[in-house]
């Protein structure tokens, strides 16, 4: 069996692969800042090691010895004024892991980016694969998170350029146990306490985190070297993933859906209101812009293919998610 290290191991895709990879026998080691918590993976047999994005020779240390690095953290936001942050976290971290797994030979470096570096879909209705260019601005969909994945992934091309043997990975929107944060579970908690406001009819791609975690583990052992690999689930619109939610949960769904042009006013004021007070609102233009876009649908048939990925439903995400939610006292 192999030593591994993972970044990011406290969120939700980090956890699942942790999970993952304790199953299949290998050792895992994971980072961790001084003020992480990682209580809920107390379950698990991991190595803990202190080590920060923005020091290098710490990350060194971490990933010495490994067979491959999953570099899982990541910082989302559809703030603007966010957007210095995701430049430092998801741009200048990765290419400090990507540095850091180059001078530490390790055997491979896996790198979490996302389906929003990706492109969308011209037409609304043929998904995107891994070769669709990057188009965002096309459509206003053009934001710093959008921008930051893009940029981090060319980063990892630069290395690899370098000699870095590494593979990228794009996941869709997940779902799954271990959602501490919580980060996208937040819209089952919202759905079963009756606090989601609306529905909106963009449609994004549901996975399940689990099946994710297990792609990685493919795209370390079977991946080609600086290619890309969707690993998503079903492309659904955010309406029909909620009432998915709520049909499992056993609760009504929601059942407003509100006109664009007034969420468009809404996010307007949340931005402005957001400058005027310093303070992050719960909605945003971007938000906005996504919730209503039916353009953002990919295929993970290139992963089927290459990796033996199983799209699995994100409904079996979503099942696992409440339960855990339920047991940890979220719901």
């Amino acid at each position: 069996m192999s030593l591994v290290t993972i970044t990011g191991a406290t969120g939700l895709l980090g956890g699942n692969l942790a999970t993952a990879l304790r199953e299949a026998g290998h050792t895992v080691r994971c980072t961790r800042r001084a003020t992480s918590k990682a209580g809920h993976l107390a379950h698990l047999d991991l190595e803990w090691v202190e080590a920060d994005l923005g020091a290098p020779e710490m990350l060194r240390r971490a990933f010495d010895g490994a067979d491959a690095v999953f570099h899982c953290v990541g910082a989302f936001s559809l703030s603007p004024r966010d957007a210095p942050m995701l430049r430092r976290v998801n741009v200048e971290g990765t290419e400090a892991v990507a540095d850091a797994a180059r001078q530490a030979s390790v055997g491979r470096l896996v790198h979490v980016s996302s389906t929003a570096a990706v492109g969308l879909s011209v037409d609304g209705e043929t998904p995107c694969d891994e070769a669709a260019p990057y188009n965002f601005a096309d459509y206003g969909l053009d934001d710093a998170y959008s921008r930051s994945k893009r940029d981090a992934e060319a980063r990892v091309r630069a290395a690899i350029e370098a000699g870095l043997d590494a593979v990228i990975v794009n996941p869709g929107n997940m779902y799954g146990p271990l959602d501490v944060g919580p980060s996208s579970g937040q819209m089952i908690l919202d759905v079963v306490r009756g606090d989601l406001p609306a529905l909106t009819p963009g449609r994004n791609c549901f996975a399940d985190a689990r099946a994710v975690a297990r792609g990685m583990i493919a795209a370390w052992e079977k991946g080609r070297t600086g290619e890309r690999y969707i690993l998503g689930g079903q492309n659904r619109s955010y309406a029909e993933m909620a009432r998915a939610i709520a049909d499992i949960a056993g609760v009504r769904p929601p059942r407003l859906t509100l006109p664009h042009p007034v969420a468009r006013l809404v996010g307007a004021a949340a931005d402005l209101a957001a400058r005027l007070t310093g303070r992050p609102m719960p909605v945003s233009r971007n938000a906005v812009a996504w919730g209503y876009c039916r353009r953002f649908i990919f295929s993970s048939d290139k992963a089927v293919a290459e990796l033996g990925y199983d799209p699995a439903s994100p409904d079996e995400g979503v099942r696992a998610a409440l339960a855990w939610f339920r047991e940890n006292g979220r719901l």
